[in-house]
């Protein structure tokens, strides 16, 4: 396809513009936004995040705001989104599709209540304006027309006006009703909405496509959109695609709509439309904010990616008096979240150790704030992963934080690389290191594995202190107030060599290091002594052997009942464990056949450290065998009630939902492990009815 625009990028300087270089900057920064427009509204392959985009989008809007002089009609702030694709039929919209302002502070999302109620001309002591609240779906925005209550037309927003006709790949999408409930208003009904595929969904679609030898998608919202604009319906219908309503265009019997926001939302329900169901009423600005916090609290159990939330007033007589701007109505606004991609730029690569050895390249950056903190380092994953993105120091990179996941660098913008005269790249690629810069050791990378290891085991500082942070976590041995740095401090100072020395340790001995007085050294001690009495499992979590999860050191305990047997099982033995196969068992085994790991045990033992035996067991019971996910809120018991009854009747209780799960226990606000569950086909049980299976 020709381009539509010269795409020729310009330095970013990044300089405030004013005065004569205005109109300099004004045009840099369209060519920019043209070109990141393009990339991702026609061909569906972003650039930037969509932070970067928004910052260089209002840094172009103050600009002109200043200088109105320099709005041009083909300013990108004059309209919405992209040209259509050519190979599809467009599709005029007979009512804009408008976008809508973002608010990214609670001090803008005051002022733009206060905006509303001043052009309302409310005073002071009228009561708050009512207003919608949705979560803002990170998908692909289409208009779908119906006659008569038969679906006729589907087509995408297109750059507002004019949009790509996708009626035949919106018909494979089943959340879309083909046919609308009686209650359905006779004529041309137009419904708007969003398209995307929810997390679970893609996460399958990728592994689909990397066992096909295809390329995977970088995200949901890229692999709904490619889904969409599919010339082959037939691809589209293979793609896990969801719709989800959330208003109305055109409506030739405009009486039959109702006449506020959260009304139309109730009323798409009605007619066979999936809605959002966390969508809520307030009053005022600061019912906004709490909407805004409570959907921040819940984003990361959504079933799908939202990218903000969208208040909207909710009376639509009101929103008619507020009218409209040139791109957007003065009735809405996007709240975002804090942005979860931006760019940065890498001025160190060097490895970090863990605690099994893996070396691990990270990137060190410039700080760059993002999911809510700021960033200085991002993990690179591994050399071949590094080499594969073409990751090197200086570049400018998309560095991407979702929830309490470690920041990781997605790529590199190619074309920001600093080139020499001969045009080349001024940095290499780093190469692994042969010897580990802790220790000394060499580093291996197994032939059938990604990872590159140190073989240095406890004798490297690095494996040692990440070593000794796990032994101390909540999960594990659970030693409250050993944390980064007084691990990091102990193996300095040459005190702690292994989990063993910690039950050594005296007040003396640790009231002469930095950041300890008296009082703090004894409450250390204290706590590492209240860690002897140990439960069986946690001590075989706590002693990080390679590929034993919480999980699997539950299973270990529980079938094999002691730490001797543990220590004394071969292969054969530990496969009998449930869950437990050869890669797992292999690293048991090579764990205990190192005398330093049994001496480890023998001296802890020595120090006061003791467990409880449990029976050997071959668990009888109703649910031996079986794999149970709990998910919502049970109205009776409690999830770690729940969780202790499955497993004393045999079965095991699971974090995810897969095609070995037996069932699934929901309660209520259940999220996407019960949608996982119904497109496994898989059963699911209320409390109920999962006590009476429990016969109890």
């Amino acid at each position: 396809m020709q381009d539509a625009f010269d795409f020729s990028v310009p330095e970013v300087t990044g300089k405030s513009a004013s005065g004569p270089a205005a109109a300099d900057r004004t045009a840099e920064l369209r060519v920019l936004l043209d070109r990141y427009a393009h990339a991702y509204y026609v061909c569906d392959a972003p650039e930037v995040p969509d932070a970067e985009y928004d910052r260089l989008f209002r840094e172009l809007e103050s600009i002109e705001s200043t200088h109105p002089e320099l709005v041009i009609a083909a300013s990108p702030t004059q309209r919405v989104g992209a040209k259509p694709l050519a190979a599809f039929e467009s599709v005029s919209h007979l009512t804009p599709m408008l976008s809508i302002n973002n608010a990214f502070t609670a001090e803008e999302v005051e002022a733009f209540d206060r905006r509303c109620r001043e052009t309302l001309l409310l005073s002071d002591s009228a009561p708050p304006i009512a207003y919608a609240c949705e979560p803002k779906f990170d998908g692909l925005a289409i208009s779908l027309v119906y006659e008569n209550g038969v679906f006729q037309q589907g087509a995408t927003r297109g750059d507002g006006t004019t949009g790509e006709n996708v009626t035949l790949n919106l018909r494979t999408i089943r959340s879309i009703p083909l046919h609308l409930t009686k209650e359905a208003p006779q004529g041309r009904f137009e419904v708007r909405g969003e398209v995307l595929i929810r997390r679970a969904d893609f996460a399958q679609l990728n592994a689909a496509q990397e066992a096909a030898g295809e390329k995977t998608f970088a995200n949901p919202r890229n692999a709904a959109a490619g889904s969409l604009r599919q010339l082959d319906s037939s691809i589209t219908a293979q793609r896990p695609l969801t719709f989800f309503a959330y208003g109305i265009g055109e409506a030739a019997e405009s009486r039959t709509t109702p006449d506020t926001q959260s009304g139309i939302l109730d009323w798409l329900s009605s007619l066979g439309f999936r809605v959002a169901e966390t969508r809520a009423l307030v009053q005022g600005a600061s019912g906004l904010l709490s909407y805004y916090e409570q959907m921040g609290m819940q984003r990361p159990s959504l079933a799908y990616d939202i990218d903000g939330v969208v208040y909207k007033v909710d009376q639509r007589e009101l929103q008619a008096r507020l009218g409209f701007v040139s791109r957007a109505p003065r009735f809405v606004i996007a709240h975002k979240f804090p942005a979860e991609e931006v760019l940065s730029r890498v001025v160190e690569i060097d490895v970090q150790i863990g605690r099994t050895g893996a070396v691990t390249p990270v990137a060190r950056l410039e700080p760059v704030f993002v999911g809510g903190v700021t960033v200085t380092n991002a993990t690179l994953h591994n050399f071949i992963e590094m080499a594969r993105k073409d990751i090197r120091i200086g570049d400018t990179v998309i560095v991407r934080r979702a929830g309490d996941v470690i920041p990781e660098v997605v790529s590199a913008l190619i074309d920001r690389r600093p080139l020499d005269a001969e045009g080349q790249a001024l940095y290499p690629l780093m190469q692994c290191p042969a010897l580990c810069p802790e220790c000394a050791s060499h580093i291996e990378l197994p032939p059938d594995e990604a990872v590159a290891r140190c073989t240095g085991g406890l004798v490297c500082p690095a494996q040692r202190k990440q070593a000794l942070r796990h032994f101390a976590s909540r999960r594990a041995m659970d030693i409250e107030g050993l944390g980064e740095k007084i691990v990091d401090q102990l193996v300095e100072a040459g005190l702690v060599h292994s989990p063993a020395d910690l039950y050594t340790l005296t007040v003396p001995q640790l009231s002469v290091l930095d950041r300890f007085a008296e009082k703090s050294a004894e409450n250390l001690v204290a706590a590492i002594q209240q860690s002897c009495h140990a439960r069986l499992d946690r001590l075989i979590y706590a002693l990080g052997i390679r590929n034993v999860g919480e999980q699997t050191a539950k299973d270990l305990a529980r079938y094999l009942g002691s730490m001797d047997a543990l220590v004394q099982a071969d292969i054969a033995t530990l496969m009998q464990v449930p869950d437990v196969g050869p890669v797992v068992a292999d690293s048991i085994v090579s764990f205990f056949a190192e005398s330093h790991n049994r001496e480890v045990l023998t001296r802890m033992q020595a120090a006061g450290v003791h467990w409880q035996d449990l029976p050997t067991q071959v668990v009888e019971g109703p649910l031996v065998g079986k794999t149970i996910v709990l998910t919502g809120t049970l109205p009776h018991l409690s999830r770690d009630e729940a969780k202790a009854l499955i497993e004393a009747a045999g079965a095991k209780v699971s974090g995810s939902v897969s095609a070995k799960t037996h069932w699934v226990v929901a309660g209520e606000a259940a999220g996407s492990k019960f949608e996982k569950a119904q497109s496994l086909g898989i059963e699911i049980l209320d409390e109920a009815e999962f006590l009476k299976r429990l016969q109890l």
